[in-house]
């Protein structure tokens, strides 16, 4: 799983039928202090309503995908699995 900050949508018209009726956020990965990390952004499906600035966990990882969906014929790899309220870090 990763932190990242959602930086837009994707509207898509024409998409596989297993995607049809879902949310596509483009997302960016970050670290805890919310500085953007390298320069790739993620395609990510959306299931739980997040927006545009918001702060969200994203897993890369098939079986979780599948697991949420119920099927595995999305072409899907990355999720929106929570939006984050706010990161506590235990000080040294």
């Amino acid at each position: 799983m990763l932190l990242a900050k959602v930086k837009g949508n994707v509207v898509s018209t024409q998409k596989n039928e297993n995607l049809r009726g879902h949310k596509l956020l483009i997302v960016h990965p970050i670290d805890l202090d919310g500085s953007f990390l390298g320069e790739k952004d993620i395609i990510a499906i959306d299931l739980i309503g997040s927006g545009i600035g918001d702060t969200v966990i994203v897993t890369q990882e098939g079986a979780a995908v599948k697991q949420i969906l119920k099927h595995g014929k999305a072409p899907v790899h990355s999720i929106i699995v929570g939006n984050v309220d706010k990161i506590d870090l235990a000080k040294n």
